[in-house]
């Protein structure tokens, strides 16, 4: 029986080392750190344990790496559009996206019983964890080549995201007032995540919860709520 349970857990490792080698695109070496990375509170309660701290140390990470990328990219623009451009590229739908094309979803470990998480942002909080992860693993230079290599350089298209309008807001202000509506962003939860405050904002059209979306602050989170209202309404 212990030979048997020992031959299972060595295959179960080997699987997953696979599977996350196809993800990173090289062979990790301290793998218990990526487990806490792709370990989701909801399975794990511990904060040494689950990823969020790995999380809160990736944000900061994968932020400084494409603040490095646009100030290199673009050596003539200002810090304002620099600033906006960022914004475009790490906010938390766009993360949630790109987790899920690079198969995050496949081998995060979260409460499958729970159905709000499989359509919640926790997979681009997960790509937060994993660069937290390669940070302490590999350090910056290799976190940094994996960023660009496997997010940027696949998925953020820097001409598409120029001319990406970052004011949805003002574009479903400017709908609603042509056609009679009222539309408004009302604060819908606000709790703390990894000792950050989360909002969670609502677009409001008529009184009609529209579309929601979360963020660590109100101006990101209505943003985002309004680009989903307007892809929900096909105004794009």
């Amino acid at each position: 029986m212990w030979l048997l349970k020992n031959i299972f857990l060595s295959r179960n490792k080997r699987n997953f080392r696979k599977q996350l080698r196809n993800v990173l695109g090289f062979s990790p070496r301290r793998l218990n750190l990526y487990q806490t990375a792709l370990s989701h509170r909801s399975v794990r309660e511990g904060s040494d344990e689950n990823n969020e701290r790995l999380e809160y140390l990736g944000d900061a990470v994968i932020s400084a790496i494409v603040a490095d990328y646009l100030f290199m990219r673009y050596p003539y623009k200002d810090e304002g559009f620099l600033t906006e451009m960022r914004s475009k590229m790490v906010n938390r739908n766009q993360l949630n996206e790109i987790a899920v094309k690079i198969g995050l979803k496949k081998i995060t470990l979260f409460n499958h019983f729970d159905h709000s998480l499989k359509i919640s942002q926790i997979f681009g909080n997960t790509l937060e964890a994993l660069a937290g992860a390669i940070y302490i693993d590999k350090g910056y230079a290799q976190t940094k080549k994996w960023v660009t290599q496997r997010i940027i350089a696949p998925h953020l298209f820097m001409q598409d995201l120029e001319n990406l309008d970052i004011n949805q807001k003002n574009k479903l202000y400017g709908w609603a007032n042509k056609h009679g509506k009222v539309l408004e962003f009302e604060t819908l939860d606000e709790s703390l995540e990894n000792g950050r405050r989360l909002f969670t904002i609502g677009a409001m059209v008529d009184g009609v919860l529209v579309a929601e979306a979360k963020a660590f602050n109100k101006k990101d989170a209505s943003q985002i709520a309004a680009q989903i209202a307007i892809e929900k309404l096909h105004l794009s």
